[in-house]
């Protein structure tokens, strides 16, 4: 078996695969967005932008793009049928009232408790924290997309996270291109891993304990690509 990293288009493939019919959910910015991508058509989902859309589809094509309709990131995305536009205060309204049944978010880092930090970088200069926070305390479920490791190779999955704080003990799955890690009250549990790898070789380059049951699954992948 060929070991590969899967791509951020893999992994939101395996997310979406795993959302519930009739689910109203948030995707953020970076690898979650493409999660509507592999929704359309598939069940009935309804993706939440908080910017104000309620049924938001995949990003625009070049002959599609309207700049009156984009996402909280401001790229052009389509709407489904049945979608609603509403004013900012409602649509946060919606968040915080404990209406979404899922938030998809990017990470910096998670900790083995589910903590997550999303938002800062010591030292790097950023507009603030945006509806993150919201999202993470106002979410039914949360999970996170993000790759395994950051660009120096060093882990996302910590012990302790070491930058700012989005929330705490809030995650429930992490989706990366090495693993599906679920995350319960006594830590990680490794369900799925990306072909070729082991559970040694993951162990190393995630920096907290991880429950392991062998054999481990291996990521479905459909012929290990994604058209």
């Amino acid at each position: 078996m060929e070991k590969r990293r899967l791509t951020k288009e893999e992994i939101a493939l395996c997310i979406a695969r795993e959302i519930s019919e009739g689910a109203c959910v948030n995707l953020g910015i970076g690898i979650p967005t493409l999660v509507a991508r592999y929704l359309a058509g598939e069940r009935e989902v309804m993706v939440h932008s908080e910017n104000g859309i309620i049924g938001m589809g995949p990003p625009a094509a070049p002959d599609e793009v309207d700049l009156d309709i984009v996402d909280a990131g401001k790229r052009p995305v389509t709407l489904v049928k049945g979608a609603a536009i509403i004013d900012h205060a409602t649509s946060f309204a919606l968040v915080r009232g404990g209406h979404l049944d899922l938030a998809v978010l990017g990470a910096l880092q998670v900790s083995e408790h589910g903590d997550i930090a999303n938002w800062r970088i010591p030292g790097d200069a950023v507009p603030g924290v945006g509806g993150a926070m919201d999202l993470c305390a106002g979410a039914k479920r949360l999970v996170v997309a993000m790759t395994h490791t950051d660009r120096g190779g060093e882990p996302k999955i910590v012990a302790e996270c070491t930058y700012p704080l989005t929330a705490r003990r809030k995650v429930c799955t992490i989706y990366t291109d090495l693993a599906v890690i679920d995350v319960g009250p006594d830590g990680l549990h490794l369900r799925e891993i990306a072909p070729g790898w082991t559970a040694g070789e993951l162990r190393q380059l995630t920096g907290a304990p991880l429950h392991v049951e062998e054999p481990v699954p291996v990521i479905a992948l459909h012929g290990g690509a994604v058209s």
